[in-house]
């Protein structure tokens, strides 16, 4: 018989739900306000439907290769941990986190689901934790780059209105990684957890990954090169998403904006950025002649493009993953 749930168990499950309840009425609340004050006849592309639909098409296979070659940096940051990993097993993985977290209505995100599974695949839960927060914490160091990469391409952004937004997003999530990089590298900080056997040791594993990539240059190379290059897609993604609507803005822009658009969009405080995403796209696109229709038309493209390769982990999701792990690297 399955047992009964403690009193911290239910209040943590309460506590969960209301947080999602929450950020749903946030996401509500900021939609409500954006289709308030735009003119949804504007939204739609006055091109013809099949350059609508093929724009949006390849939006979609570059947000599925984009799943992939997560899971390719993904694999890059286990290297560091000395657990080797089939990049299949991971694509799995990742296809399985991406169906939760976008698609599933839960409380426990797609990255539960990626350590949950991964423990099983390296044999180390500390391990697995450790790599799923690295994997994220690299993004947090290239966006910022890819934004000030198209400010150098195209220097007359800077005079745009509100481009300072994009700047300081940028500028406070690098030094906020700085931050926690350096808590997470010090010895006597995240360090002092790597001997402890209850939940501090995932602090401690974390630890030990930073350590290694600070003094493993060639595998610190790799992983920031394979997240430059899903950050790119990323990028990539969002062209599709603003030729989808038939708008036109320098390429520069959208790798300037595309970054800060993703970064704020991760703010835990709405359902999958919804409502954050489309309000960042208004105020950035808006000096450059971008209707906020339109604006708030790319944000939702960005989104179903991201959806609908989601659903592609259905099968992952449902299949579950039942391999035994073969291998067990050392916890430091």
């Amino acid at each position: 018989m399955p047992s009964t749930p403690t009193a911290e168990e239910t209040a943590s499950r309460r506590g969960r739900r209301w947080k999602l309840v929450a950020r749903l009425v946030i996401s509500g609340a900021l939609v409500a306000v954006l289709v308030s004050k735009i003119h949804l006849d504007k939204v739609f592309p006055r091109q013809h439907p099949l350059a609508t639909l093929a724009w949006f098409a390849g939006g979609v296979m570059v947000a599925a290769l984009g799943i992939v070659l997560s899971a390719w940096r993904w694999q890059r940051v286990l290297a560091v941990f000395d657990a080797p990993v089939p990049l299949r097993t991971l694509t799995s993985h990742y296809f399985a986190g991406q169906f939760v977290g976008n698609v599933l209505p839960s409380t426990i995100g797609g990255d539960v689901l990626r350590v949950s599974r991964a423990s099983r695949s390296v044999g180390s839960g500390p391990v697995a934790f450790a790599s799923v927060a690295l994997e994220r914490l690299t993004g947090f160091l290239v966006l910022p780059l890819i934004c000030y990469l198209g400010f150098l391409l195209d220097p007359s952004l800077l005079s745009e209105r509100r481009a300072w937004i994009a700047l300081v997003i940028s500028s406070v999530t690098l030094v906020a990684l700085v931050a926690i990089l350096v808590a997470a590298g010090a010895p006597k900080v995240a360090g002092r957890f790597t001997e402890h056997e209850n939940w501090m040791r995932f602090i401690g594993a974390v630890h030990v990954g930073v350590d290694r990539l600070r003094r493993r240059r060639r595998a610190a190379l790799d992983v920031v090169g394979a997240t430059f290059v899903y950050q790119a897609s990323t990028v990539l993604m969002v062209w599709f998403a603003v030729r989808t609507l038939g708008v036109s803005i320098p390429t520069a822009a959208v790798i300037a904006y595309a970054p800060a658009v993703a970064m704020a969009q991760v703010v835990p405080v709405s359902v999958g950025g919804f409502g954050v995403r489309e309000g960042m796209l208004v105020l950035l696109l808006g000096p450059l002649g971008v209707p906020s229709g339109k604006a708030f038309g790319i944000g939702v493209a960005w989104y179903a493009m991201v959806l609908i390769a989601s659903l592609l982990g259905a099968p992952a999701f449902a299949l579950g993953y039942e391999q035994p792990a073969p291998h067990r690297p050392p916890a430091r």
